[in-house]
C-alpha cells in the first residue's frame, strides 16, 4: 500500500506515466469508465474546498466507483475531539482510499501512518498540495511539450502557497528551469524551499517586487491569490490582497505564447477580462486536475 504526501513521493519517471495515463483517458475516456466498478473514495476535508474535493468526486465517478465525503469538519467527530489518526483508522474501515485535505502542515502523513488504505494529500496548511501540482504539470505538459528549459514567474503569496511549494520542488528535477519568484517583501518564498529545491540544484533564479519588469521574459505566469485564512493580521492582509492584478494591459509586453496559470480561487488578481486571452488557462488546470487525479486514483488502487 502506498500513499502521496507530496510529490516528490513520485519519481520524474512516475509523473510522466501519469502524465501518459491522463492524456490516454482525455483520447478515450470509456476506456475507463468502469475501473474502479466496486472501489470506494473517502474524501475527508477539515477545510473548505471546491475544486479539489469535486474534482476527486468527479475523478472517481467517471471511473466507476463511489465517494463516500465528509466536506464539513464541523459534522463530524472531528467537532467531538477525535484525534486524525483515530478518524483515519476509522474511515480506512469502509473505503478504499483517502482523499484528505486539513489546515495543519503534516496531517495528512500523521493520516498515512494510520490507515490501512492508501491516503492522498489534498492539501495540508501552507505545505503541501500534491494533485494541484499533477494538474499543473498535466497543463505545462499540454501547453508547452516539455519542462525543461523554461522561465516560469511564481506571483503573489510564495509564502504560505502550498501551490507554488509543491510546484517549484516538482519543477526542480528537470533541467535549465528559471524560476522568477515575484511577491512582497512579506510573502517571499520561504527559504528553506529556496535553498533546497532551488539553489541546491543551481537553477537561475530571480526574486523582485515588480510583475510588469520581468513580464517579457516569461514562458508561464503562475499567479496567486493572498490568502486570507493564513494571515493572523486582518490589516496585513488588506494591505497586501491587491498588490497585483493581473490585467490585459499587462500583457501587453508578454510572449505570445505566454500560458497564464492560477491554482483558483481567484479573488482580484487576474482580472476576469484576462479569461478571454488565449494565453489564459486556469480553467483549463481545473479540468486537467479531475484527469491527473483519475490517473493518480488508478495507480495507487493498482488498477492496470
Amino acid at each position: 500500500m502506498r500513499s502521496v504526501i507530496d510529490v516528490l513521493d513520485l519519481s520524474p519517471e512516475e509523473l510522466d506515466e501519469l502524465i501518459t495515463c491522463a492524456k490516454d483517458i482525455i483520447s478515450d475516456p470509456k476506456k475507463y469508465a468502469h475501473k474502479c466498478d466496486g472501489k470506494k473514495l473517502a474524501t475527508l476535508f477539515f477545510e473548505p474546498s471546491t475544486r479539489t474535493r469535486l474534482s476527486f468526486e468527479a475523478a472517481m465517478y467517471e471511473l466507476g466507483g463511489n465517494v463516500l465525503t465528509m466536506a464539513d469538519a464541523q459534522s463530524s467527530s472531528a467537532a467531538k475531539g477525535e484525534s486524525v489518526a483515530d478518524t483515519v483508522k476509522t474511515v480506512s474501515c469502509y473505503a478504499d482510499i483517502i482523499a484528505m485535505r486539513h489546515p495543519k502542515e503534516g496531517a495528512p502523513l500523521v493520516a498515512s501512518m494510520n490507515s490501512s488504505v492508501p491516503i492522498i494529500n489534498a492539501g495540508d496548511g501552507g505545505h503541501n498540495h500534491p494533485t494541484q501540482t499533477l494538474a499543473d504539470l498535466l497543463t505545462i505538459s499540454m501547453e508547452k511539450g516539455r519542462f525543461d528549459n523554461i522561465t516560469i514567474g511564481f506571483c503573489g503569496d510564495l509564502k504560505f502557497g502550498r501551490t507554488v511549494h509543491s510546484l517549484i520542488n516538482a519543477l526542480s528535477r528537470y533541467q535549465g528551469v528559471k524560476f522568477v519568484l515575484i511577491s512582497p517583501e512579506e510573502l517571499k518564498l520561504p527559504d528553506y524551499i529556496r535553498i533546497n529545491a532551488i539553489e541546491k540544484n543551481n537553477f537561475e533564479y530571480i526574486q523582485t517586487t515588480d510583475l510588469e519588469s520581468v513580464m517579457p521574459e516569461l514562458d508561464i505566469l503562475y499567479m496567486t491569490r493572498v490568502q486570507r485564512e493564513r494571515f493572523f493580521n486582518e490589516e496585513d492582509y488588506l494591505r497586501l490582497k491587491d498588490r497585483y492584478i493581473l490585467t490585459p494591459e499587462k500583457l501587453e509586453n508578454a510572449k505570445s505564447d505566454l500560458t497564464v496559470m492560477h491554482p483558483l480561487p481567484r479573488v482580484n488578481e487576474i482580472s476576469v477580462a484576462v479569461d478571454n486571452d488565449p494565453r489564459a488557462c486556469y480553467f483549463k488546470q481545473v479540468l486537467n486536475g479531475k484527469y491527473m487525479r483519475m490517473a493518480l486514483i488508478l495507480k495507487l488502487l493498482g488498477v492496470e
